[in-house]
């Protein structure tokens, strides 16, 4: 039988147009052109896991077991839909093209032969998703509830993938005991550093890495071991340098509220998590912003339930021209930003924090408008 040839599947690139990838940023602060922004549909309260409970307090941690699985309160949903509805008309009123998550229910049960669980949220595509120039890497997260996060995004992953991009999966982990330290307890002040993940399979998050063109700078964490790290440095190979970050932080998890780039040669740092006499070699030659005490939180509600510490102050957003949007109550980040040279683009997304973070947190940038370049040589 002739075997002739068949025209390519519809929606498969044909033309070099069609193969240019709409998926492409190298760094945290080149003008911002597309975004994926969370979504809070659905949003459950985390499983009751030990990798979930170890960065909160231990009473906040029975109470977060406890209601495990539920829904989160509309007394917390509506006040953060509010601030994060006006976040997105913000970014689309600078040009800005946003992309949300499909709505899923997270409540369903899933599991694998070893373990089951229900599942948290859409708030944070920064957590499991990497943008490494045109390829999209879905991270393998240390959260069972976070397993199958990524589902709610792949139309859109689908789309850019056949519009050009690259898409990759890190390994999907297990997520056995032998992930997890049975003997993990948080190291008090002076104790040497520890974390509740052993080194059996590489998990991270993609919140636990902040990128500055071939450099990338890691925090080592209770949601991202060592044995992840070394995966996307392999991964991405001789072209990208990987730094670590030490942290200070008891409980560390993801970098972008302990070092964040805002700029060439000019990085914010906390300099309660992060020794700004000791930052890695390769930032010897840039200009170190330490971070303003952060403003108290309004609300004792969103300090029970928030899941981050205060210095979500320096979770802001870069989106080009020295522009960074950062949270209105925290007047003092905003006076920094001025003095810094920046202009600051004031905004709410303070009841945001229950449900993993803010600006940086909140988001994915698909496109920034540059080129790979190397600026820590």
């Amino acid at each position: 039988m002739e075997i002739s040839a068949t025209p390519v599947e519809a929606g498969a690139a044909t033309t070099e147009e069609a193969l240019a990838s709409p998926v492409g940023s190298h760094n945290e602060w080149d003008p911002l052109e597309e975004i994926i922004v969370g979504s809070l549909d659905g949003a459950t309260i985390p499983s009751n896991h030990p990798v979930v409970a170890c960065n909160i307090p231990p009473w906040a941690a029975r109470l977060q077991g406890l209601a495990a699985g539920a829904r989160f309160p509309k007394a917390l949903i509506g006040p953060a839909q509010e601030e994060l509805n006006g976040f997105v008309a913000l970014l689309e009123s600078l040009g800005v093209t946003v992309r949300h998550p499909e709505a899923v229910v997270h409540r369903k049960r899933f599991g694998t032969p070893d373990w089951s669980s229900r599942g948290f949220c859409c708030s944070c595509p920064r957590d499991s998703m990497l943008v490494i120039g045109d390829e999209i890497i879905e991270t393998p997260m240390a959260w069972p509830c976070r397993y199958f996060e990524t589902h709610s995004y792949r139309p859109i992953l689908k789309e850019y993938f056949r519009r050009g991009s690259r898409w990759t999966a890190a390994p999907r982990p297990q997520l056995t005991d032998e992930l997890f330290d049975p003997e993990y307890r948080i190291p008090e002040p002076g104790e040497p550093m520890r974390y509740i993940l052993t080194e059996f399979e590489p998990v991270f998050d993609a919140a636990d890495f902040v990128r500055a063109g071939r450099d990338l700078f890691v925090l080592r964490s209770n949601v991202t071991n060592a044995l992840g790290i070394e995966w996307l440095r392999r991964h991405l190979g001789p072209g990208y340098r990987i730094h670590e970050v030490r942290s200070r932080c008891r409980t560390p998890m993801h970098i972008d509220t302990t070092l964040m780039p805002l700029a060439p040669g000019k990085v914010l740092v906390n300099p309660e998590y992060a020794d700004v006499d000791h930052l890695p070699e390769a930032l010897r030659s840039w200009d170190v912003l330490t971070a303003p005490e952060p403003d108290p939180v309004r609300g004792p509600l969103l300090n029970l339930t928030s899941m981050c510490g205060k210095w979500l102050s320096m979770n802001v957003l870069a989106v080009g021209g020295g522009r960074v949007i950062a949270d209105r109550h925290h007047t003092g980040m905003l006076r920094a930003l001025e003095r810094w040279g920046f202009e600051p683009l004031p905004c709410d997304l303070l009841h945001y924090a229950p449900f993993g973070g803010s600006f940086h947190c909140a988001t994915l940038d698909i496109r920034r408008r540059g080129t790979l370049e190397s600026y820590c040589d």
